[in-house]
């Protein structure tokens, strides 16, 4: 089966309304009108749904000085791109955003995610992103959106470091759908790594996994969803959690860590019971070979009440110098068989894009997942999902709307297309996002008719 590459879809008018920027800044726009607000008196000077506006903004440009610029151009022109493209009635200060936004939960902004699943979901584009047994990849992963040895807070997560000192950090969950062959991810609800309520050992990240199946796995199981992760999670807990929540699985599966595993692999091994396929593949350059090794019904650990599991190996060496170019291993709860190996060692290998598609473009091309913006009740967690959000609907509009896709192609470089960005829009004012990409389109020559 051929798997399909990330592209512009054409949907009807309905659909493309419906994940439009503007359809989905209104949506988020009304989660914002909800925020609580714990203020009283005359202490009202912004809105609450300002102070969310305002920070989601900052994220969506990957400005930090986009706000600074509108009160500026507010200043000289009566209105702004904040206004305009945002519905900021005010903008307040940073301060004033930490401040007021401190006491919303994140939970306030998770039906976005679902909202946007479900229309994609509508509109037929995650039927292009399905895999093995039309399953869409859900890869999981932890990463820490913070770290410091001086600053903290109640929420901080924290280390003893080898030089006695002791290093404190957020993390969280960051599951998306990824899909082999295809460079983008859809961000899914993140479940924070935080102190929680009537636990005397500090949370982890197998127990986070386990509050977000609770929470949005059976939703997904509706969905025909497979879980992806590391080898952290490749435990008999976590699998009867997955499993519980109706999800499949395929989990990274090392030796040093699953040695009564690995201990019947060997002993079929010897018996000649270990399920073989090899096969040659050109990669342009050179041929390699990809030599599977598999068995079903293996323990996954020592016990009369382990759970049986389905493991599979996977080999890469250079076809000429024999040097080996990949090794690992994945156990599932599909059955492997000589026709269907290759197709879920793939898909278990699509598990490093929830790294470097989702957690290192975060770190690395603008969105500055690890700086401290800020910490309290709920400032952090709460941020990181605007982050995330922002995020998402960059990876929507690189879907459906025709005038961004094709910005983002003729500028190549993400970070290219949001410093055009920044410029344009402290200079000038644009009543509306179709107004801004059209300009640019217009400036670059692109043929958007």
């Amino acid at each position: 089966m051929g798997y399909r590459r990330w592209k512009f879809w054409k949907l009807d008018k309905h659909m493309h309304e419906a994940l439009s920027l503007n359809r989905l800044l209104k949506e988020l726009n009304q989660v914002f009108e909800d925020f609580p607000d714990p203020r009283t008196g005359s202490n009202t000077q912004y809105e609450m749904s300002d102070a969310g506006k305002a920070a989601f903004s900052v994220f969506f440009t990957q400005c930090a000085s986009f706000l600074e610029h509108q009160e500026e151009m507010q200043r000289l022109k009566g209105r702004s791109n904040a206004q305009t493209l945002f519905g900021m009635k005010n903008i307040p200060s940073d301060s004033h955003i930490r401040s007021m936004l401190d006491g919303v939960p994140p939970s306030r902004v998770g039906s976005i995610y679902r909202l946007v699943f479900e229309r994609l979901e509508a509109g037929g584009i995650l039927d292009g992103l399905r895999s093995y047994a039309k399953s869409l990849l859900i890869a999981m992963d932890g990463t820490e959106y913070f770290s410091s040895s001086a600053i903290y807070c109640a929420n901080c997560s924290h280390r003893e470091r080898s030089n006695g000192k002791t290093n404190y950090y957020h993390s969280a969950l960051t599951p998306v759908i990824v899909q082999s062959g295809n460079e983008h991810v859809i961000s899914l609800e993140p479940e924070f790594i935080t102190p929680q309520d009537g636990h005397e050992k500090q949370d982890c990240e197998i127990e986070a996994g386990k509050r977000w199946l609770r929470t949005h796995g059976k939703y997904y199981a509706r969905r025909n969803a497979t879980l992806l992760g590391d080898d952290l999670y490749s435990c008999q807990p976590f699998c009867l959690a997955v499993q519980e929540a109706g999800l499949h699985f395929i989990l990274v599966c090392k030796p040093d860590s699953h040695l009564h595993l690995y201990e019947s692999v060997a002993f079929l091994e010897t018996q000649g019971l270990l399920g073989k396929f090899q096969k040659r593949v050109w990669n342009g350059k050179y041929g390699e070979i990809y030599t599977y090794r598999y068995a079903n019904q293996l323990p996954v650990r020592a016990g009369s009440d382990a759970l049986l599991v389905n493991w599979v190996e996977l080999i890469v060496t250079h076809e000429e110098s024999g040097e080996v170019l990949y090794k690992n291993a994945f156990i599932t709860d599909f059955e492997i068989l000589e026709t269907t190996v290759e197709a879920i060692a793939r898909d278990g290998r699509a598990r490093w894009k929830v790294e470097n598609e989702n957690n290192n473009i975060l770190k690395t091309k603008g969105y500055h997942l690890e700086h401290n913006f800020g910490h309290g009740e709920f400032l952090s967690s709460l941020l990181l999902s605007l982050n995330l959000l922002a995020f998402l609907f960059h990876t929507v509009m690189d879907l459906v709307d025709e005038k961004y896709h094709l910005l983002r192609q003729a500028l190549r470089k993400r970070r290219k297309f949001f410093q055009h960005l920044e410029t344009l829009l402290e200079y000038l004012l644009f009543d509306s996002w179709d107004a801004l990409f059209s300009f640019m389109c217009r400036g670059l020559e692109l043929d958007t008719s």
